[in-house]
């Protein structure tokens, strides 16, 4: 379990295909000392288990390695990983720990598509085109993690032409805003139109819609 708090931005160095999915490593500047085999790290918003690592010495940091399933790599933007790509990185929640964000599972819905990214004053305005699947998810001032990264949606544009995933008219586009230090804690400071990010929705609309069916309401 996550916050969509970010707390560091780790750089992809090895990447390779194996039998049903691809396996990873990853430089960080956690103290990888601290991180047991088997612990789960959100990796743009994925979780994803440690399944070796070696620590920085006396500096801190180091690398750790991750498997990658071939259903993550369908439903997610890591089958697009390469050395030198930059990743947003959280540890799992602790019980005690603050929720800063909201509450993420690092189970990530589906792609989606920048359309937008422009200064609104010192902050940054994106939109995002989101799939069909997701559109009826998505709520001003609701939740959704980008990436990882816990933002609050602004607006909701249902049916936009070319909803990303829907076809014409078939998804919806959100807005989101970026202020200064989430650009410079994250990835997101090199935002532009055509990136393809992670989506994961709320928990608490999955739950609703799930409630509504078995109760013949949707």
């Amino acid at each position: 379990m996550f916050t969509g708090i970010i707390t560091d931005i780790g750089e992809v160095a090895v990447v390779e295909p194996v039998p049903g999915g691809l396996r990873a490593r990853i430089r960080s500047a956690y103290d990888l000392a601290g991180v047991a085999l088997g612990a789960s790290i959100a990796c743009d918003g994925v979780c994803l288990t440690v399944t070796d690592k070696a620590a920085g010495g006396g500096s801190g940091g180091g690398w750790f390695a991750v498997d990658v399933s071939g259903e993550t790599v369908s439903r997610s933007t890591l089958g697009g990983w390469a050395p030198g790509r930059r990743v947003n990185l959280e540890r799992s929640l602790k019980v005690g720990d603050e929720l800063g964000g909201h509450i993420v599972s690092g189970h990530v819905d589906g792609v989606g598509e920048v359309v937008e990214a422009r200064p609104d004053g010192e902050s940054t305005r994106v939109v995002i085109a989101a799939p069909a699947a997701l559109a009826g998810f998505i709520a001003p001032k609701g939740s959704i993690a980008v990436d990882g990264a816990s933002l609050t949606v602004n607006e909701v544009e249902d049916g936009a032409e070319g909803g990303f995933g829907g076809g014409p008219g078939g998804g919806a586009r959100f807005g989101v805003n970026l202020i200064p230090h989430t650009r410079r804690w994250t990835t997101f400071a090199d935002m532009a139109p055509g990136r393809r990010v992670n989506l994961e929705i709320d928990v608490l609309a999955r739950y609703v819609a799930r409630l509504k069916e078995v109760a013949g309401g949707g």
